[in-house]
């Protein structure tokens, strides 16, 4: 295990593969797998407790995953999204690799508690992902952390060659006409309104949506720039510290180093791939029924990977035309798959969580 910290070290600094939470991972999984530290061990009558135990404890409660869609709302810009209300349906689309994922982890032998876990990687949604695997399936979570941060690192690798593949070059070629402005009413009363529909269709994904809403009320209020600012950059940092440590102190070799493990990452790819491939699909019948005004590329976004998937997007279609912009098109899918993915995940623990 101290050997597999020092290939994510390397990974994280040489390859800069997702570091900012791939580097406190492996460091957290290097201390954790140190002899007669006592960094996990928990408290016994008077005795306190190891650090590390007593910082997993935000993600035993769901507090880090909350505390990180604090922050990633307050970075948020839904304005492509509110300008183009059928990019949900794109987001909505590219959650397919969960459900597919969620099938064959069954079909594997996994229980479906696990099966749940590991299908959240197809979301593209570290937090999420955590979140969701605190909840049902302790065990798995450093496996799962680990492939849900590297193949989001990987999607300038693993969405290309579908795209090429499942689009036409005269489809990749489509430029979009400009997205209507976006008026600051609706910036503000779109997370309030987000907020009210999903906790009440899906009380379990509150904590989720909540705070996700509530960042992006912070930025686009006006009125509380230094809290916006502090949820963007402080907060969110710090959280990030402690969420990859405490991750990568569960990766300990009697539970990690099993072939599960191995079929978690197979499992994770294969998400990632059907979640590519679904936002795909639904973009080329969205391209038909426009009568060619909608780049399928724009699909590929769909995963709530922000906002690498939406460059990723612009890539190919520049490569395609070079005259083609693409990527506040392909914001509105990507933004609309935070939130699929974080309902995809309250659905799953409304139905196997306890």
């Amino acid at each position: 295990m101290i050997v597999i910290s020092f290939v994510l070290i390397y990974l994280a600094i040489a390859k800069k593969f997702e570091p900012l939470l791939l580097l406190p991972i492996a460091f957290g999984m290097l201390l954790a797998n140190m002899p007669m530290t006592d960094l996990l061990s928990q408290p016994l009558g008077d005795q306190a407790g190891g650090l590390l135990y007593y910082l997993y404890q935000g993600i035993e409660l769901g507090i880090y995953p909350s505390l990180i869609f604090l922050g990633i709302g307050a970075m948020t810009d839904f304005g492509p999204l509110i300008a183009r209300p059928s990019s949900l349906f794109l987001g909505a689309a590219s959650q397919l690799g969960i459900y597919i994922a969620f099938m064959v982890a069954i079909a594997l032998g996994f229980l479906p508690e696990e099966a749940a876990s590991i299908g959240i990687i197809g979301g593209a949604d570290g937090p999420t992902a955590i979140w969701l695997t605190s909840k049902l399936a302790k065990d798995l979570l450093p496996a799962i952390a680990i492939a849900a941060y590297s193949y989001m690192a990987l999607i300038p690798m693993i969405q290309p060659p579908l795209m090429r593949l499942l689009t036409t070059k005269k489809e990749r070629e489509i430029k979009m006409e400009q997205l209507r402005e976006v008026s600051k009413l609706e910036k503000i009363v779109f997370p309030i309104v987000v907020t009210i529909l999903c906790t009440l269709l899906l009380p379990s994904v509150a904590p989720l949506i909540g705070m996700l809403m509530l960042g992006n009320l912070f930025r686009e209020s006006g009125v509380v720039d230094r809290i916006s600012k502090t949820a963007q950059n402080e907060l969110i940092n710090i959280v990030t510290i402690f969420l990859g440590v405490t991750v990568g102190s569960k990766a300990v070799g009697e539970k990690f180093l099993q072939p599960e493990t191995l079929m978690i990452i197979g499992l994770g790819l294969t998400a990632f791939a059907f979640s590519t491939v679904g936002g795909l699909l639904l973009g080329k019948l969205m391209c038909w029924l426009s009568g060619g005004k909608i780049n399928p590329l724009i699909g590929s976004a769909g995963v709530s990977a922000v906002p690498m998937a939406a460059r990723v997007s612009q890539v190919e279609g520049q490569k395609a035309n070079p005259s083609n912009y693409l990527l506040m098109h392909a914001m509105g899918p990507n933004v609309a798959g935070v939130i699929g993915s974080a309902v995809a995940a309250g659905v799953l623990y409304a139905l196997f969580g306890k």
